[in-house]
């Protein structure tokens, strides 16, 4: 059943930017800045630049044009104009992407803000500053997304199954390990399993054809839904929606929600739905 010490705690790492939350920087970024020119670069914590400098990342953007932006997984990339670099975001565990106007007050945790055809601020926001912005050539790019699975969104049932298939580690971890499937996090991960009716410990290859579809039909839901929303929506029809709740119960059975930790990751599910 629910553990005391989780009842009242967020787990500081839970709500992290997922899939739907970068997809929905991405719509802020294609507003703020597709086709626009960055007439200005501010660094104002250079803790947030991977490897690139304050002056490079100037040097390097101003006066080049946004292109289309495009997601694969947590990482957004956007290329520039005129053979410029690809501008890459990585929003960590609590970064986000602003569109402001210029006379907006500046907050604590605005670290990088692009000037866009000077009469608007695209103002990455990141309070624990552990990604954030890097330049790209194609070469890095490759490399960044070698490593990582298929994205989420475009994952079909055969190929599902295959990632899936002979893993030996609990089911959760598999789904939230970036390398076997991208752009799926904590809160997605435990969504989609309560709505399969799959324990979360329940080891990846021992999963059934019939567990395996409900997962990935699920997965698809989910991300719909989510995708529209730009986060993970709390809904109280939704685990997601109770699982801070002082007494959290599920909103299927009723049944009081379990809460521990699975690969390191504080997970929720149902004892009575996830048998």
């Amino acid at each position: 059943m629910w553990r005391p010490d989780d009842r009242t705690t967020k787990s500081r790492d839970e709500r992290t930017p997922e899939l739907p939350d970068v997809e929905g920087f991405r719509e802020v970024l294609m507003t703020c800045g597709r086709r626009r020119c960055v007439t200005d670069v501010e660094v104002r914590d250079a803790g947030v630049l991977r490897g690139v400098s304050a002056q490079r990342l100037r040097r390097e953007l101003v006066g080049r044009r946004l292109g289309e932006a495009w997601r694969h997984g947590k990482w957004l990339f956007v290329p520039t104009d005129d053979g410029g670099p690809t501008l890459v975001w990585h929003f960590g565990m609590t970064g986000s992407l602003r569109c402001c106007s210029p006379d907006e007050p500046i907050e604590a945790h605005d670290r990088v803000l692009l000037t866009i055809d000077g009469s608007r601020h695209l103002r990455y926001r990141d309070q624990r500053k552990l990604h954030g912005v890097r330049l790209a050539d194609d070469t890095e790019i490759e490399r960044i997304t070698d490593g990582l699975g298929p994205d989420a969104l475009t994952v079909r049932a055969p190929e599902f199954r295959e990632l899936l298939s002979g893993r030996r580690r609990a089911v959760k971890s598999a789904l939230m390990d970036q390398s076997v499937i991208a752009g799926l996090g904590n809160l997605l991960s435990d969504e989609i399993l309560w709505r399969a009716g799959v324990p979360p410990r329940t080891p990846a290859r021992d999963l059934s054809e019939t567990e395996i579809r409900r997962v990935h039909a699920g997965m698809g839901r989910v991300l719909e839904t989510s995708v529209v929303a730009g986060c993970v929506p709390p809904r109280r029809s939704w685990l997601t929606g109770h699982r801070d709740d002082s007494e959290p119960m599920c909103p299927r059975c009723g049944w009081p929600l379990c809460s521990n930790r699975v690969g390191g990751r504080r997970t929720v599910w149902c004892p009575q739905c996830q048998k």
